[in-house]
Order: C-alpha cells, then sequence, then structure tokens
C-alpha cells in the first residue's frame, strides 16, 4: 500500500491547495490512500461542514482533527453521521465524533485510521495510550493496515506514543506544530514514524499566520488577530509504503510548493 498523508491543512491557501491538487497528486504518486489533517482548515481554525464536503469530492479517503475540531459548530453533525472524520480517540466518550475508521483504497485493501491528541501544553484529555489500546482491540482482526495522526505539541510525547506501538500499527505520524521535522524513519518493530509531517499552507508566516501580527503581539502583548498569511504556499506530509502484513517498508517527506 502506498499513503500520503498530508499535515494540519491551514485557511484558504491550505485548503485551496489541496482541492486543486488531491487527484492530481493520487495519480502522479499512485496512491492507495490520501489522509489529511483538516482541523485549521476554517480561517486558521476548525473546518465547516461544506469544507469537508469537497475536500472528499476532489479526492480525500479521510481526515483527522486536533484541538480546534469543535470551532466550527456546524461541523458536529458531519462527526456524527460520517465515517471518513475522526475526534481525537482520547477525547470524553460523549463528545462528538469516532474515535476511530477503516476506509477501503484504491487498491482494494482497507486502512485503519486513529487520531489521538497529546498532554504536554494541551487541553486536558484522557490518556492517550490506554485510548489507543482500547481502539486497537475494536480494530483487531478487520485490518492489518493502521495509520495513527498525534496532534501534539511536544516531540517527547510523539516518540514516546511512537515507541510504544512500533509493530503494532503501520505509522504513527505527528501534526499540530506545523513545522516538517527531519526525523522520519522506521522502527525496528516496522511502524514509521515522523514528529511532525509539517503544515499544507503559507510558509512565509508564524506557522501560518501572520508574521507582522504575529511578531507585534509577541511584542507588546497587544491582542490583534492572526490573519492567516497567504505567501509561499505548500503541501507537506509524508508518504509510507507498505507490505502486505501491514509494516512499512519506507517513509519519505512531501513537500510540494504551489504556484500562487
Amino acid at each position: 500500500m502506498r499513503i500520503l498523508f498530508l499535515g494540519d491543512v491551514v485557511g484558504k491557501p491550505g485548503y485551496t491547495a489541496v482541492l486543486q491538487h488531491a487527484k492530481p497528486l493520487r495519480k502522479e504518486l499512485r496512491l492507495d490512500a490520501l489522509i489529511i489533517n483538516a482541523e485549521n482548515a476554517a480561517d486558521g481554525s476548525g473546518l465547516t461542514s461544506r469544507q469537508y464536503r469537497r475536500l472528499i469530492e476532489a479526492g480525500v479517503d479521510a481526515m483527522t482533527m486536533g484541538d480546534h475540531i469543535y470551532r466550527e459548530k456546524e461541523i458536529t453533525k458531519t462527526l456524527q453521521t460520517s465515517e471518513r472524520i475522526l475526534k481525537p480517540a482520547n477525547f470524553p466518550s460523549d463528545a462528538p465524533g469516532k474515535c476511530w475508521t477503516i476506509i477501503k483504497t484504491g487498491s482494494g485493501g482497507s486502512l485503519g485510521i486513529i487520531s489521538l491528541l497529546g498532554r504536554v501544553f494541551m487541553r486536558p484529555v484522557d490518556c492517550p495510550f490506554a485510548a489507543v489500546d482500547r481502539v486497537l482491540k475494536e480494530i483487531d482482526g478487520k485490518t492489518n493496515h493502521i495509520l495513527v495522526d498525534i496532534h501534539a505539541e511536544a516531540t517527547s510525547d510523539k516518540q514516546t506514543l511512537g515507541r510504544y506501538l512500533d509493530g503494532r500499527v503501520t505509522a504513527v505520524l505527528g501534526t499540530h506544530t506545523h513545522v516538517p521535522t527531519a526525523d522520519a524513519c522506521i522502527f525496528p518493530g516496522g511502524t514509521a514514524f515522523q514528529c511532525d509531517v509539517g503544515m499544507c499552507g503559507p510558509y512565509t508566516s508564524i506557522i501560518g499566520r501572520d508574521i507582522q501580527r504575529v511578531t507585534r503581539t509577541s511584542r507588546t502583548f497587544e491582542p490583534c488577530h492572526f490573519h492567516v498569511a497567504t505567501e509561499d504556499v505548500r503541501l507537506c506530509g509524508a508518504i509510507v509504503e507498505t507490505n502486505a502484513l501491514g509494516r512499512a517498508t519506507s517513509i519519505e517527506r512531501f513537500e510540494r510548493r504551489i504556484d500562487n
């Protein structure tokens, strides 16, 4: 199986880039599955129902979310009814959304997807280790290909989870910090890992936001709205290849500059 996972889709620049390039990338890269983290698509925070529908129509197979999951209230119904969008599995059981899904891929196989939220410098959530253990028991026997999105601030959170799941899932890929890391690797048990796959959005920015506004507030403490930036738009993520047993055979950083 050949999987492309794209990191946080940020605002109109990132959202538009995914809409325009999802299908061409599927063909060019011979993808079996295209997964994205979509929690920042709506002006940098949240996702609307219309955006969800258009992303699916554009060729996205499924999407994970994160700490901004409920910023757009209308997405709640989609989270409750769709099999192609996930809440973090360590959110409370009463929180709207599904903890995992299994999609059919273009090659006729199946891919399980799990979303988790980290705990260091993040909102209080349940234990990600207990949550993923619970979900893996529920998925057991249904597929041997499983991708985990760990949406977290700290590299230690992500590395610990990756090592904990080595040999039990196909890939553990990090999101949330928007900065691609240079640590893509395959652990001894066959699990692909990267602390953060980067964002889909404007890279002449502070993690997607207007540089001058972020700098002014950082220097003066004067609050202002952090507009999404517009320049140097890129799609960033990771491509993972697997064998029939669901173990990763390769992982490579993916980065594509998009003409403005």
